[in-house]
């Protein structure tokens, strides 16, 4: 019954760590304190207070889901930037405020899937162009480049700086280091994969990266079969081999050259994020293993293709 009402509610399921939320958090303080701080120049604190709600829901996309194709930096600064054009056109054409803010927001999602910077707070960049008051309007087009480009440019550089300390979670998505791919039995090429999204037919805020990532876990999960054999990889678990109160489990967050980043899933230490060496950490574990049923159980090893 549980499961339904959150399926129907859209409760989804959270694996986010307790790291992550305060990170997340941490980098939303400093970018919307340094946002605030140029709205507020420009427009004075009263008229920033709009605006500076559109770059809050751009503050938890980069901040929350950096790696979501919504938070990358075309859909930040394109997003951003047409919605404000668009806003302005509206707020200086249309005088019947009652028309001009529900098209400046029409026309903003339309341009930006035109130009392919989908970035849902766009919209309340269009909106507030038209309901933002005097001081705004006084900026006329130049609304659009101080304020808006410069927060988000601002917003962007925070971005950047609070994620680059986390391997895992680097801003854009791009500088994150690059997970070697194996081939394996009955794995999806990259055509089928770009074919799907393509079908869909509308938009979906995942990368065809990240699609794929999800179908090998979900593919492991069924049937408990390793594409990895023998190798450390990001975003996998690890197991000590012990069973009961000596059993401990290590995610692994990032691999940077001989160092390993991971978080104790299980076992003492629950929840803490600690560095070792390749070396160590590859000394330490025994086997691969993965959640299920909730039981940490072992994970069998395949055969790759084209491997003897």
């Amino acid at each position: 019954m549980i499961d339904e009402i959150n399926k129907i509610s859209g409760v989804a399921a959270d694996a986010t760590g307790h790291a992550e939320k305060l990170i997340s958090a941490a980098g939303g303080f400093a970018g919307i304190l340094l946002v605030i701080w140029v709205s507020g120049h420009y427009l004075g604190m009263q008229g920033a207070a709009m605006l500076v709600a559109s770059m809050g829901a751009s503050a938890v996309l980069l901040f929350a889901v950096p790696g979501g194709a919504l938070s990358q930096p075309w859909p930040v600064l394109g997003g951003h930037l047409v919605s404000a054009l668009i806003g302005v056109a509206c707020a200086q054409t249309i005088t019947n405020t009652l028309i001009a803010a529900p098209l400046a927001v029409g026309l903003a999602i339309s341009g930006m899937y035109y130009l392919r910077c989908i970035h849902p707070p766009g919209g309340a960049t269009a909106l507030t162009a038209v309901m933002g008051g005097e001081s705004l309007h006084a900026l006329g087009y130049q609304f659009v480049l101080t304020p808006v480009l410069l927060n988000a440019l601002v917003i962007l550089v925070v971005a950047v700086l609070v994620n680059y300390a986390f391997p895992w979670r680097r801003y854009p998505a791009a500088l994150r280091p690059a997970v070697k791919a194996q081939q394996v039995h009955n794995q999806l090429s990259h055509g089928d994969f770009k074919y799907a999204l393509t079908e869909i037919g509308s938009y979906v805020d995942i990368s065809e990266d990240d699609l794929s990532k999800i179908y090998r876990l979900a593919v492991k999960h069924a049937w408990q079969l390793s594409d990895l054999s023998e190798q450390i990889s990001a975003g996998l678990y690890y197991s000590n081999g012990e069973q009961g109160e000596d059993l401990s489990v290590r995610k692994v967050q990032s691999l940077s050259g001989d160092e390993v980043i991971y978080q104790i899933v299980a076992g003492y230490g629950l929840g803490m994020v600690k560095t070792a060496t390749l070396t160590d950490f590859s000394n330490w574990q025994q086997y691969e293993v993965i959640l299920k049923n909730d039981v940490w159980r072992r994970i069998r090893q395949i055969t790759f293709e084209g491997q003897g």
